[in-house]
């Protein structure tokens, strides 16, 4: 059996050059690095701004541990002419390049992919911005919370009458990141697959990336100029699937909406009159009939803990769950067999980092080490790629390009 330190992974050969800061962009080059790709991380001097966010432990976020992972760090101060010409080698030896900056902004450092094509006409360079490369809104800054909402997103999430409901998450940033991973791995793929092996841009917009969610939204509104408005825990349309207070405190999600589940849900739930009930015998019946199923859920799970609400429902063969904490994962069995947490070591601690999916049979990811020290790796990376001499190196660095 192949030891999983030494397996083969997909992008195994593959060299990253991720420049960039906070979420989209390094969340992109931490999946790439998970399967394989070597991911030489440019940041300025100070290091990338996630390193502060949030919750610290000796100066350094938790949450960089994990979107740090498996790359490689190293400081180039890139307002400076050597940086930049710096930067452009690296990019030269590699395969891809990241970037999440303002449109314009690598193309003013002399690094636009125009400008390397023309020594490395092979690179696939993924740019991730909030509006795109093109169009009238392209210059705008694009932050994810502003994004989203523009998106649509933003508009169905929440309750009527109500401000609409940001998740507590960067969602758009995490989303926009896959986006730019699948880019990423469709250029490479087209790329080995073409007989000149040329590389292509790949432009991700963060807006274009939670757009990429709306499902239904467009053509019913373009087939039939309904707009699509905020339903609070349920889904407009499809009846009952719908988050109800059990008699404990705590929330279960049920989704009743088949027509035979429906009937056994309600069976459990006290009601058989409402199983037999010609009028909810499928979806479009149960929509006119929401607020009456919903009341009768409601009131059943009220009447009981969450756990006997779960086993019984389980037992009848309907989909439910507990919505859960983090907390509640850590202690989960499943979720500990299926390794979702990955342990690593920070000085000697023990800090657990959630996996990256998907999970592939043959060639899966890993997690090789936590995201380290700002600038531990510019030494090794100037010398080994670029071949530069500890002299020239220290020369560099007192010149504060690195």
């Amino acid at each position: 059996m192949t030891n999983i330190s030494q397996a083969r992974r997909p992008l195994d050969g593959i060299r990253v050059i991720e420049i960039g800061q906070l979420l989209a962009g390094p969340f992109a080059g931490c999946m790439l690095g998970y399967f394989g790709a070597e991911v030489i991380k440019i940041e300025p001097p100070d290091g990338d701004p996630i390193r502060g966010w949030r919750v610290l432990e000796n100066g350094t976020s938790h949450w960089w541990r994990s979107i740090g992972r498996n790359k490689k760090s190293i400081t180039l101060d890139l307002k400076k002419t050597e940086a930049q010409q710096i930067a452009r080698q690296l990019i030269d030896s590699a395969d891809v390049v990241i970037e999440n900056f303002r449109p314009g902004v690598m193309e003013a450092w002399g690094l636009g992919p125009e400008e390397i094509k023309k020594t490395n006409p092979d690179i696939v360079y993924a740019r991730i911005s909030g509006y795109g490369q093109t169009g009238p809104y392209a210059s705008k800054p694009g932050f994810a919370s502003v994004c989203e909402g523009m998106s649509g997103f933003r508009y169905v999430n929440g309750f009527p009458d109500q401000a609409p409901v940001r998740p507590n998450l960067s969602i758009g940033d995490t989303i926009s990141g896959i986006h730019a991973a699948l880019g990423i791995a469709l250029a490479l793929l087209e790329r080995e697959r073409n007989p000149e092996g040329k590389g292509q841009v790949v432009d991700v917009a963060l807006y274009e990336s939670m757009f990429n969610l709306m499902e239904a939204v467009v053509p019913e509104f373009s087939g039939a100029g309904v707009i699509r408005e905020p339903s609070g825990t349920t889904v407009t349309g499809i009846v009952p699937t719908n988050t109800y207070r059990c008699k404990n405190g705590k929330y279960v999600v049920i989704g009743g909406n088949g027509d035979s589940i429906f009937q056994r849900l309600m069976e459990v739930a006290g009601h058989p009159e409402m199983a037999s009930d010609p009028r909810m015998a499928n979806n479009a019946g149960r929509v006119q009939h929401e607020l009456e199923i919903d009341n009768a859920l409601a009131a059943w799970c009220m009447s009981k803990d969450s756990d006997d609400i779960l086993q019984l429902l389980e037992a009848a063969r309907v989909p439910a769950g507990p919505i859960y904490n983090v907390k509640d994962m850590f202690a989960d069995p499943h979720f500990n067999q299926r390794g979702m947490f990955e342990q690593v070591e920070i000085n000697g601690k023990p800090l657990k980092i959630p996996a990256i999916l998907p999970k592939l049979e043959n060639t899966p990811g890993r997690t090789e080490w936590p995201g380290g020290v700002v600038g531990s790796h510019t030494q090794e990376i100037l010398q080994s790629v670029l071949n530069l001499s500890s002299e020239k190196i220290h020369t560099l660095k007192s010149a504060g390009v690195i």
